[in-house]
């Protein structure tokens, strides 16, 4: 049995470039960009009108002027004007080119207009009022989003402002979630006395399409013969299988063996953890070959995490150890983790490491860890209530309030 910082260390030492591909710019949101995207032009492409209203000269505003004749109207994706005389005003859209001639906007709600004269209100303004000057944001050329950025809705807005169709992405591996049990029903099945509707492939499913990470989903029967045909097939089709169930010291607990019959190679099974101590990993190097040519060929390694049945374990082990894997996949690195307060003394006595279910508050800008009591990692309802996990560290048995630990979230 292994620590969970061995663990980890094992599993980021086996995460996978899948390479890069090129996508829709719609369809980029959630992934991780692979390339950088610098600016086209200045940002924003000329001096921009930030109100509706009226541009002048501010040179003839500062000497008293406060009435001015309305010469024409500047409209947003127009052409820009010019202001024929100083002494005169254009009225401006929001979005709109600054005339030429013109270098302050003054708001209609501060301006009263009548018979084609503009009455400005107010007897103090700042020259380049409201408006937005050309390249102000970015200059053509800047860098704008580097590379190995998850892509937001904010990306997306910027990838349409530079006109980026197509943007280059990272592959995501193909996954598959396998749940196995003849105790477990599909979730329209009213189940049996002693029987259970399947949960926890779907939890590991949504905890994937967190990280835009889409997979398939299958259940097989605790036999052997079946599980040895089923898993060979999916071996050969999927990069990542993760498993939840069967992997315990029960009669039937088949997949351990299984997959050592297949040639996957345990890198390590069982944790120094609670929950999820019997999480099993290791992986299986295939050969492939590029357009049927057998000289021009690579290997490729088969990731399998079989976690324990229990709801919770596979839940905390999805996120302490596929998450990382994964990050360091398509980003290159794992992501920096967060540290949270405890919010009181909390004991445990196993000499393991203890990942606690606990609510999170922001408590004048510090992150505080509230623990909260369960049923073990049977207890699927808890996680509802939680809102992260906090790891405590193995080798102690009492914790105490205000210490700082690293926290998971996973909402």
């Amino acid at each position: 049995m292994i620590n969970v910082l061995e663990a980890k260390n094992i599993i980021l030492s086996n995460s996978q470039d899948y390479g890069i591909e090129s996508v829709d710019f719609i369809d980029s949101l959630g992934r991780v960009l692979k390339e950088d995207i610098f600016a086209d032009r200045d940002f924003p492409p000329f001096d921009r009108v930030c109100m509706d209203g009226i541009s002048l000269s501010y040179s003839v505003f500062v000497k008293g002027k406060r009435e001015f004749v309305i010469e024409g109207v500047q409209a947003a994706g127009s052409p820009q004007k010019t202001l024929m005389n100083s002494d005169n005003c254009l009225e401006v859209m929001t979005g709109a080119m600054v005339p030429i001639n013109s270098d302050i906007v003054i708001p209609y709600e501060l301006i009263e207009i009548e018979n084609g004269i503009a009455k400005i209100s107010i007897d103090e303004v700042k020259e380049l009022q409201n408006i937005h000057l050309r390249g102000k944001d970015k200059s053509e050329g800047d860098l704008l989003i580097p590379k190995n950025k998850k892509i937001t809705a904010a990306e997306i807005g910027v990838l349409a402002t530079v006109g980026k169709i197509k943007v280059l992405v990272a592959k995501r591996p193909k996954v598959l979630i396998v749940s196995t049990g003849d105790e477990l029903v599909d979730v329209s099945e009213k189940p049996l006395e002693h029987q259970i509707r399947r949960s926890n492939v779907y939890s590991i499913q949504a905890l994937l399409l967190n990280l835009s990470v889409s997979s398939d989903i299958k259940h097989l029967a605790d036999d052997k013969d079946s599980l040895l045909k089923e898993i060979a097939r999916s071996l050969k089709e999927y990069d990542v299988l993760l498993f939840s169930g069967a992997v315990s010291k029960g009669k039937f607990d088949y997949i351990p063996e299984v997959l050592d019959e297949l040639g996957v190679e345990k890198l390590f099974h069982k944790v120094k953890q609670r929950p999820g101590k019997p999480f099993w990993f290791g992986r299986r190097a295939s050969l492939i070959t590029y357009n049927d040519d057998i000289t021009n060929n690579s290997k490729k390694n088969t990731v399998v995490f079989a976690f324990p049945g229990n709801p919770v374990s596979a839940y905390v082990n999805c996120l302490k150890y596929f998450y990382p894997w994964y990050e360091k996949s398509v980003f290159g690195k794992e992501k920096e983790r967060e540290v949270a307060r405890l919010s009181d003394d909390f004991n445990f006595k196993a000499n393991i490491t203890y990942f606690l279910q606990v609510q999170l508050k922001n408590i004048d800008g510090e992150l505080i860890a509230v623990p909260l009591s369960g049923n073990g990692s049977g207890d699927l309802a808890n996680l509802t209530e939680a809102s992260a996990l906090l790891e405590l560290p193995a080798n102690r048995t009492e914790f105490k309030k205000g210490a700082v630990f690293p926290v998971i979230r996973y909402r």
